[in-house]
């Protein structure tokens, strides 16, 4: 059977286009592979909505023929949380970069983990604030450059995915712009749990960030996602010693049985009903 080319034209919005995004940015990966997502799911534009904060991330919104919410800096997981409360049945996705997800809306992050909520949260960590002039995000590796720390980041940073197990998600996962086939199948997954999903993307800025860090060049910063990204399964058999600067990739962690927040609401306005 001969495969067609894929049609991603039918979800993009030929108006807003061309983006914005620097020629190699990882984030147009990123926005195929949940093009090709939502298409395998085979779910309805207009059942679908999709939330962003501020920052090169952010844009992807605005691209996408859905319904969609460019808002605040750090502030995307609280309107998606307005709107799965209004109308649980919709799929909710938010995109956010690392800097908008977990500095400036760090305190979001968490309770709407703590809440396991049934949303999508899908974070570009590129480890900068790559639209407003390369500061050091709460992801950045230490001992790497940016604007902000010229002599080299001293602070440890996060990790995406730790930080979404302790808070409370329910699935929580990581993958990068090289590994793109694997991407699809996350964001799949994500998007199909029944609860708060995190999926980690590390990806590449390699104008603010790479620049700075010995990978002037796309391709440096793909390889970069190549060499350091093990799978989770790989990972266990290693030590600790033999994981320093390395990420796990894939699956990290999924937990069925716990209640989604939408539910229990749900449940207490129908007890409300019969007092």
């Amino acid at each position: 059977m001969i495969k067609t080319k894929f049609d991603y034209n039918k979800y993009l919005r030929q108006n807003t286009l061309p983006h914005i995004w620097c020629p190699g940015c990882g984030d147009g990966i990123i926005l195929k592979s949940l093009i090709r997502a939502i298409d395998k799911l085979q779910i309805k534009k207009d059942d679908i909505v999709i939330a962003s904060g501020i920052g090169c991330a952010s844009r992807l919104p605005g691209y996408v023929d859905f319904n969609t919410i460019h808002t605040t800096h750090g502030r995307a997981l609280t309107f998606a949380i307005g709107i799965k409360m209004f109308k649980p049945r919709l799929k909710v996705i938010t995109i956010s970069g690392d800097g908008d997800a977990l500095a400036i809306g760090g305190n979001h992050f968490i309770h709407a983990a703590r809440r396991n909520i049934d949303i999508t949260l899908i974070v570009f960590n590129n480890y900068t604030y790559g639209m407003t002039g390369g500061q050091y995000s709460p992801t950045q590796p230490i001992g790497s450059y940016a604007t902000t720390t010229p002599y080299g980041n001293i602070e440890p940073p996060f990790d995406v995915c730790d930080l979404a197990k302790a808070a409370g998600a329910t699935w929580v996962a990581r993958s990068t712009s090289y590994h793109a086939l694997q991407l699809d199948k996350l964001i799949e997954a994500a998007i199909t749990h029944q609860g708060f999903s995190v999926l980690d993307v590390i990806t590449n800025c390699h104008i603010s960030y790479g620049r700075r860090n010995k990978m002037k060049s796309p391709v440096e910063m793909i390889t970069y996602q190549k060499e350091k990204g093990i799978p989770v399964r790989s990972a266990e058999n290693l030590k600790p010693e033999e994981l320093t600067g390395r990420f796990k990739t894939g699956l990290i962690y999924q937990k069925n049985d716990a209640p989604e927040f939408c539910a229990e609401y749900q449940k207490k306005l129908e007890l409300l009903k019969t007092k």
